[in-house]
């Protein structure tokens, strides 16, 4: 099947600005977008009672991703959309339409009050369940096309998957790759601290250097794309959260289990999805 940039539209205000981030990275790209509206169908009992007419409900669904992609066919009159519906349910049908996608791309509701985003159980679902990278986008924020690509470096275990994806995203939109590094002191560190106050400063040369040896043959395969360094003690999550705030896209990985355990999100990548204000990608890998 072709190629595309895939996104779950359902017409509400997430996944309308969804879509418009999905259609800036198809051009990127150079690939078509797909706009895919799953239509669940009504329950038995509901529809002989009357209440709501199936019907009328499949017109609605069938227009709805139509009417989508002919405004975004005006707005981007060089891009290629293919507006679809399908019957199922959205946890069954997005993971399969993944299958056939370069990227998904998911809306993310904002919670009023609370510093953070609803990612629902559909996102959670589709994420742990595919291996294509898939991009949350908020509803209440403006993509910063000119802001760094953010990506968080595990320097004990980093991974290629997730830099590649992360250099080619700076790459395409020219922008700095900043690569954000949170450590934390060792316990057996912990309490030598208040008498040799030279070790906290030890502490961080090394963990700058590790950073810089982990990226130093990315460097060198991307030599055009500019790269900030960020090694800093704290939380990773808090640190990457904390750089994503003037960013354009941050990229962060899953590890892909395969277990009768089930799937798995790590805690950094659950925080920064739940808590970073810009798109974030996540990257499943081994």
């Amino acid at each position: 099947m072709l190629r595309t940039v895939t996104v779950g539209y359902d017409g509400s205000s997430e996944s309308r600005a969804a879509a418009e981030w999905a259609a800036r990275e198809a051009l990127l790209r150079g690939l078509p977008l797909r706009l895919v509206n799953v239509r669940e169908p009504i329950p038995g009992h509901i529809a002989e009672s009357g209440l709501m007419d199936d019907g009328t409900c499949r017109e609605r669904a069938e227009r709805l991703p139509r009417e989508a992609g002919a405004t975004l066919r005006g707005r981007h009159p060089e891009l290629e959309v293919v507006a679809e519906q399908i019957p199922g349910g959205p946890m069954e049908v997005l993971p399969e339409v993944a299958k056939d996608a370069d990227l998904l791309v998911l809306g993310s509701r904002g919670l009023s009050g609370i510093g953070g985003f609803l990612v629902g159980s559909v996102g959670m679902v589709v994420i742990a369940h595919t291996t294509t990278p898939v991009v949350l986008v908020r509803a209440a924020t403006s993509e910063k096309a000119a802001g760094p690509v953010v990506v968080g470096v595990d320097t004990d275990k980093p991974n290629g998957t997730v830099l590649a994806f992360a250099f080619e995203e700076a790459a395409r939109r020219r922008a700095v790759l900043k690569a954000v590094h949170g450590w934390t002191v060792p316990p057996y560190y912990a309490y030598a601290l208040p008498a040799y106050p030279a070790l906290a400063a030890e502490l961080g040369v090394e963990q700058s250097d590790a950073l810089a040896e982990v990226l130093r043959p990315w460097r060198e395969k991307y030599p055009d794309v500019e790269v900030a360094e960020e090694s800093r003690a704290g939380s990773a999550g808090v640190r990457i959260v904390d750089a994503a705030r003037d960013a354009s896209l941050v990229v962060v990985g899953r590890r892909i289990r395969r277990s009768p355990i089930g799937a798995h999100i790590g805690p950094v990548t659950y925080a920064v999805m739940h808590h970073a204000t810009a798109p974030v990608a996540v990257v499943a890998h081994d």
